[in-house]
């Protein structure tokens, strides 16, 4: 099949293809893209959804995919777990893809992140010396300020410097300095747990591979929450030589709640790094029902496969998975920079101090509420809300 005849059956590779070069002009994106997303557009008429780094918009096509996990159930009963295996398989193919993982049995899904986070916590024998920041998202900070409460783990926070008075940019933010986080990863320390962007200001950590390095030579692994970079900024694991990763579909990947996964390097996949948290699909023959003593377990990340998996999140996942491939992350982050850049500019002729649009930051633009009394962001996201745009608050940051 001739590439040109192959886009005609594809609509993501037509609509990359007819596209062109990014950033991408209004009426290419009208003509290209909105298609794919019409039942959103619909059913979501005159309002402007300005909060892809919360939850994605749906694609067209996500309603066929998971269709085609249920027509399997209904046709095939008991044997549909062919079909079901398959494409997670291919789930994990394209998660892969889109990391830079170099095997897609590096991908292990997940449910939610914090599953991921607990999976490698439970790869230690003893409760682990873990270094994080005050910016991680609630799951995962809640997940070790209560394993460290109750012994489980030994936690040093790393805290954000605060905003220089009358700073004005991003200055005006405050930001997790790449200095203190280095000087808190000491010999001993077991874990580094960080975000690449910051879930509350869109703070990237440009220093990523600062930090492994440095965790690296004091023996720590480092596990990054790649929930607010994949699919909108370039991640490549393999280059940037984390051991962890953890995130999921629900943001730019367009693929809602549940679709979520955990990356583990081959290198600790191959010296045989396991976790207490697995099931019975970590079996390395899994429906034969033996149970030697010890258990033999799969090779590789199927060693950390846990219990019967859900089984429709990997055609939930589809669509968004094969729109960022074809469109390409590094045309994606350059189309979402220059309109970052053209938002906050908006902004500023508005009077409205904003941050966003330049390669330090993630892929959306923060307007803060620094002083204002509790809760005030989110009365302005519900006023514009109301007026027809749809934003989100995160403590004093309207995002």
């Amino acid at each position: 099949m001739d590439a040109p005849h192959a886009a005609t059956r594809d609509p993501f590779a037509s609509a990359a293809a007819s596209l062109g070069a990014a950033p991408w002009d209004d009426e290419r994106i009208r003509t290209h893209v909105a298609p794919l997303f019409s039942r959103h557009r619909a059913a979501h008429a005159g309002r402007a959804y300005l909060a892809n780094h919360s939850l994605g918009r749906p694609l067209d096509a996500t309603a066929d995919d998971v269709r085609e996990g249920l027509d399997a159930w209904y046709a095939a009963m008991g044997d549909a777990w062919d079909a079901w295996e398959a494409e997670m398989n291919a789930h994990r193919g394209r998660l892969a893809a889109l990391r830079g993982a170099p095997r897609a049995d590096t991908v292990i899904p997940k449910a939610s992140a914090g599953q991921g986070l607990r999976a490698v916590l439970g790869s230690y024998d003893r409760p682990p010396r873990v270094v994080s920041t005050r910016g991680e998202f609630d799951s995962i900070d809640v997940i070790l300020r209560e394993w460290a409460r109750r012994g489980r783990l030994e936690l040093a926070l790393v805290e954000p410097r605060s905003p220089a008075a009358g700073a004005t940019g991003e200055g005006a933010l405050p930001r997790f300095d790449a200095a203190d986080l280095l000087a808190a990863i000491v010999p001993g320390t077991d874990l580094v747990v960080v975000s690449e962007v910051m879930f509350e200001t869109g703070e990237r950590l440009v220093a990523l591979p600062d930090v492994v390095a440095h965790a690296h030579a004091r023996g720590a692994k480092v596990l990054v929450d790649v929930y607010h970079s994949l699919g909108a900024i370039p991640v490549d694991v393999a280059a940037s030589g984390v051991d962890f990763a953890v995130g999921g579909s629900y943001k730019y990947l367009r693929g809602g709640p549940g679709a979520c996964f955990l990356y583990v390097a081959p290198r600790w996949l191959d010296a045989g790094l396991r976790t207490l948290d697995i099931g019975w699909f970590a079996k390395e023959h899994r429906f034969a029902y033996r149970r030697p003593e010890p258990p033999a377990f799969a090779a590789g990340g199927d060693a950390w496969l846990e219990s019967t998996p859900a089984v429709l999140a990997p055609f939930q996942a589809r669509a968004g998975q094969r729109f960022a491939l074809a469109l390409g992350v590094g045309r994606l982050r350059e189309d979402s920079l220059a309109r970052q850049a053209a938002l906050v500019r908006g902004l500023a002729e508005l009077g409205v101090p904003a941050v966003g649009g330049t390669p330090s930051r993630g892929a959306f633009v923060v307007v803060p509420f620094l002083g204002q009394p509790e809760g005030f962001a989110g009365r302005v996201a519900d006023r514009l809300s109301a007026r027809g745009v749809v934003t989100d608050a995160r403590g004093p940051f309207l995002r």
